[in-house]
């Protein structure tokens, strides 16, 4: 963590380390929809249990099925469902655009 506060990525990045004892996700657009605040901030909840729960290796070798696939709350679910990145089986082979 020390390592990477110390580098010079400035604050306007998608996870802001720069303050002392907190951390800023800058991954949302704004919003006035409820459902989607809710889904941000329970995206946001899933991210912080994942940093305490896993090694960084486990994160790094982690895939997003696998990510996808422990999602239990139901405005987060349905979010990823109209946007269809809630796809929580693996995919074997490459398809050739």
């Amino acid at each position: 963590m020390e390592k990477t506060k110390k580098r010079s990525c400035g604050r306007y990045t998608a996870v802001n380390l720069m303050n002392y004892s907190t951390i800023e996700f800058r991954l949302f657009r704004g919003t006035l929809k409820h459902n989607t605040l809710i889904a941000a901030l329970e995206l946001a909840d899933k991210i912080c249990d994942l940093a305490l729960l896993c090694t960084d290796n486990e994160m790094q070798k982690m895939s997003w099925s696998e990510f996808v696939s422990d999602i239990t709350d139901p405005e987060l679910i349905q979010y990823l469902k109209e946007r269809n990145i809630y796809i929580n089986e693996e995919i074997n082979a490459e398809e050739e655009l």
